[in-house]
């Protein structure tokens, strides 16, 4: 998907937490993880891993069966 800047805005506003339960819980093909919007997403939730986000923590909380 093309990264318009409503979807970067929207990314954006997403925790790392809400980030990482959208990419494990997404369905096959989910246009938010492909071209230039996927890039973007794996991105973001790198450079908010870098700066601190407990990745370990949200990943326990989000877990891996969707509630």
């Amino acid at each position: 998907m093309k990264l318009t800047p409503k979807n970067k805005a929207h990314i954006d506003t997403l925790s790392y937490e809400g980030l990482l339960s959208h990419w494990r819980f997404a369905h096959v093909g989910d246009p938010w993880f492909e071209g230039e919007t996927g890039i973007y997403w794996s991105t973001r939730m790198a450079e908010l891993r870098a700066a601190g986000a407990d990745s370990v923590g949200a990943s326990k909380r989000v877990g891996w069966e969707k509630r």
